[in-house]
């Protein structure tokens, strides 16, 4: 869901100091020694035919549609190999 422009300006105005940062632990010696790079997958181009209210739903949840729809069909894929 996007977030709206009023939330969005209130966030926005929220000074650095004033943040709490407390419940988010520091990243310590042992995460950077066990992190591990993970490269996003290579998208490749390709001329889809959607049905329009599929589109205009995606479109209407704002930017980064192309993104959920590859999120939904990813989702999709993998419940299908887990079967």
């Amino acid at each position: 869901m996007p977030i709206s422009n009023k939330r969005l300006h209130e966030l926005k105005s929220i000074k650095d100091s004033d943040i709490d940062y407390s419940d988010i632990p520091e990243l310590d010696t042992y995460f950077w020694k066990n992190a591990k790079l993970v490269m996003p997958d290579k998208k490749v181009p390709v001329s889809l035919r959607l049905d329009q209210k599929v589109l205009d739903w995606f479109k209407k949840q704002g930017k980064g549609y192309q993104s959920r729809i590859n999120a939904v069909l990813s989702s999709y894929v993998r419940i299908q190999k887990s079967q």
